[in-house]
């Protein structure tokens, strides 16, 4: 496969327009870390936006960063980091998943995919931090879109429109994003339960209390045993984990406060033992698989986490799983070799009432299924809005579905 890195907007620009002249489809990315990420696109050649990179303008104190797409993730947590603040959506780094080589992928990519962290239900996805964006769309015609301020009100946000779109509208070349002051400290607590409803029951009744939580999971013991951390074993079968952030005084009063509202077995993450353990959550770092295993993320009401996740063991037997926005998200493993559909997995879903997206698996089973589930609605609007952006269909065709 040819390989171009434009270095410039105008370059990408060229490009597109190229292609769309000869209909010649373009495999779209940054440094390529979620290429195993959809279904495979058939393309001759990668437009790749890894030397498209750099930090273009930052104002700390108006909470609003712009970059070029390709600027690699962690160059832009580094500099964050540097005045204190963060991206509060906690973009994952799930390049691991499909032994990629391209890192923790690109600003660009995180919005691309719409990739968001265990904080999700208290800080918002990806695309509710994504104020702008400079783009050329399928025709090689150059565009903007939303601004550089954190109230920003221009008419369409478009800039949500591209937030999941896996880079079959456009190809963005810069992107604006809000940030956050980063909480001066965090703990975590590690609550063991017997059986899988008792936990479920009190992480929802913990998140309706005062405790100012922002981060929610249930974790089973041996994947709990593999993030490493001291004093995180022999809690139960079942670990709820809490974590409340912000300031010292803060954080010690709302964790007093959650512990005396139970009695099992608990235990303490102070803050670096704390951020590793959410790390391993939202690197999807505690499955400890071989490449034949598919990985899905399946997003449900979160009162009724338990109950789909018991639904969906029951049906596929061999399993691993833990469960994130506070029973809102699960995380499930499957070996390839059970022979479990897709439409099996995702028919357990109701309609309206979730997602089952297929993060990892062998390339013909991505070839034959599409990583998102799309209603008859949905896929006739999807297809309308494909055409306004991309006539020829030449940006990732096929990724996100067979028919766009």
């Amino acid at each position: 496969m040819q390989e171009i890195f434009p270095e410039t907007h105008e370059q990408v620009a060229e490009i597109v327009k190229s292609a769309s002249a000869g209909a010649r489809p373009l495999a779209i990315e940054g440094r390529g870390s979620k290429r195993g990420w959809g279904r495979p696109v058939v393309s001759d050649t990668r437009l790749s936006l890894s030397r498209l990179k750099g930090i273009i303008s930052y104002e700390p104190d108006e909470l609003v960063l712009t970059a070029f797409a390709g600027t690699p993730i962690a160059d832009i947590e580094t500099a964050l980091s540097e005045r204190q603040q963060h991206l509060a959506f906690e973009p994952a780094r799930l390049g691991h998943l499909w032994n990629s080589s391209g890192g923790a992928g690109t600003l660009g990519g995180v919005l691309a995919c719409n990739l968001s962290g265990p904080r999700r239900p208290s800080a918002g996805a990806a695309r509710d931090h994504f104020l702008g964006f400079r783009a050329v769309n399928g025709a090689g015609q150059e565009f903007k879109a939303g601004g550089k301020v954190v109230k920003n009100v221009t008419g369409y946000d478009v800039s949500k429109l591209m937030a999941g779109s896996f880079g079959t509208l456009a190809v963005m070349t810069e992107v604006t994003v809000k940030v956050l002051p980063a909480p001066q400290k965090q703990r975590t607590g590690l609550f063991g339960f017997e059986d899988l409803s008792s936990a479920h029951h009190f992480l929802i009744k913990a998140q309706q209390g005062e405790h100012g939580i922002d981060g929610a999971a249930i974790v089973p013991a041996p994947s709990l045993d593999r993030i490493r951390i001291s004093r995180t074993s022999g809690l139960g079968p079942f670990v709820v984990a809490c974590r409340m952030s912000g300031t010292g005084v803060s954080v010690e009063a709302r964790w007093s406060a959650l512990k005396k509202t139970v009695s099992v077995a608990s235990e303490e993450l102070h803050t670096a033992n704390s951020m590793e353990f959410w790390m391993a959550l939202r690197d999807a770092g505690i499955f400890a698989l071989g490449s034949d295993w598919q990985i899905w993320r399946l997003t449900v009401p979160p009162s009724e986490g338990a109950d789909h996740l018991k639904r969906m063991l029951e049906i596929c037997g061999k399993a691993e799983w833990f469960m994130d926005w506070g029973g809102g998200l699960i995380w499930l493993a499957l070996p390839e070799e059970a022979g479990i559909a897709a439409a099996e997995i995702r028919r357990q879903i109701p309609p309206g009432q979730g997602d089952a997206i297929l993060l990892r698996a062998s390339l013909d089973f991505r070839a034959a299924n599409d990583p998102i589930m799309i209603s008859p609605d949905v896929k006739a609007l999807a297809l309308r809005v494909k055409q306004a952006f991309d006539p020829q269909g030449i940006l990732n065709p096929g990724r996100l579905h067979r028919d766009w």
